[in-house]
């Protein structure tokens, strides 16, 4: 089977898992990165042995033309870097936030389309190991074939600082939508992958760190198409009980006509038959790079995929299903009123 010319865009904070991704993957060869700091190039490009980097992402599209580029840049420069891949034929995956409004998002995933090139939004958190393992006892029918409830419960704890957010990622603090559009927006999909469409969404969100721009706080009651229910609960003020809350990001359960599937912060599933007691299920997870080491899973589904022709999990047109029903969700709150999803 043959390999994968990669290119990447962007050094910044989570650039990292990126790249420690690609080096652990044959299939791929990543030829050049591109970043507008030097400093931030010279050191990628020798902690990952990547043999070219350049200041200016065009020259680098143009010049090594690649099969693919990996765009980890901020949502507002994703427009431009896609459509200069778009016009010459290479096929994308790009991380999320998409782009800054719904109606940009729209734009860029059909220009994708018309361009020929396939697109894929790097949506890692539904690759996590614990909700692929969910997923798989989902569909063998553990917790029964009707499915009553979803509730995830997310406290990050790195936000209620006057400085919150300037030491990883400083531009969290002027964004205007922040928690559901950084953040929960990871759910709605994930969501969507463990029950199914969204038929609609209730929502009341909440700014609790006054430093910021955003809201930082918010619960979201979701009525599936199967008849299923889900709550998201979350903040990124309060703290969790668990040493590293950016493991699991929280804790889950979800619930059957045939029992209980519990999801721990340390990344544990339990199953819980009707009239039984709690048992630990057995899967492999492990701490490696972020959140169980789902930016690799993320990035070998996409490689996977291009090699045999397969769809992405997360095509541009799939995610603009999440999108929708995160345009929603904000709707929802400042209508004060149930939102019904419309795709």
């Amino acid at each position: 089977m043959r390999s994968l010319k990669g290119v990447v865009i962007g050094a910044g904070y989570f650039g990292k898992f990126h790249y420690a991704a690609w080096s652990r993957i044959p299939k791929v060869e990543i030829a050049a990165m591109s970043d507008l700091d030097q400093r931030k190039c010279e050191e990628f490009t020798q902690a990952y042995k990547i043999p070219n980097y350049y200041f200016d992402f065009r020259e680098m599209l143009e010049k090594e033309k690649p099969d693919f580029v990996d765009i980890v840049t901020p949502p507002n420069t994703h427009f431009e870097i896609c459509k200069a891949a778009a016009d010459l034929g290479i096929n994308i995956i790009c991380q999320k936030p998409l782009a800054p409004s719904f109606e940009e998002a729209q734009k860029l995933v059909e220009y994708c389309q018309k361009s020929g090139v396939r697109l894929m939004i790097h949506e890692n958190f539904r690759f996590q190991p614990w909700h692929r393992e969910i997923k798989k006892l989902l569909n063998k029918g553990e917790i029964g074939e009707k499915l009553f409830y979803l509730n995830f419960r997310m406290r990050m704890g790195d936000g209620w600082q006057k400085d919150a957010y300037m030491a990883r990622q400083p531009y969290f603090r002027e964004m205007p939508k922040l928690l559901i559009f950084e953040t929960g927006v990871h759910f709605i999909d994930t969501f969507r992958f463990l029950f199914g469409e969204v038929k609609s969404v209730y929502a009341r969100l909440k700014k609790l760190n006054n430093e910021i721009a955003g809201e930082d706080a918010g619960i979201i009651l979701f009525d599936f198409a199967n008849g299923a229910q889900g709550i998201f609960d979350g903040n990124r003020y309060n703290e969790s009980n668990y040493a590293n809350p950016r493991y699991t990001f929280g804790e889950c359960l979800l619930e059957g006509d045939k029992g209980s599937i519990r999801l721990y912060t340390d990344g544990k599933i339990t199953i819980q038959e009707l009239g039984g007691v709690e048992k630990e299920h057995s899967y492999h997870h492990e701490n490696i790079d972020f959140s169980g080491d789902c930016v690799y899973r993320t990035q070998i589904h996409f490689v996977d995929s291009l090699l045999k022709n397969k769809n992405f999990e997360t095509s541009g047109e799939d995610y603009l299903k999440t999108l929708i029903i995160q345009e929603a969700v904000y709707n929802s709150h400042s209508t004060n009123q149930i939102s019904d999803i419309v795709f």
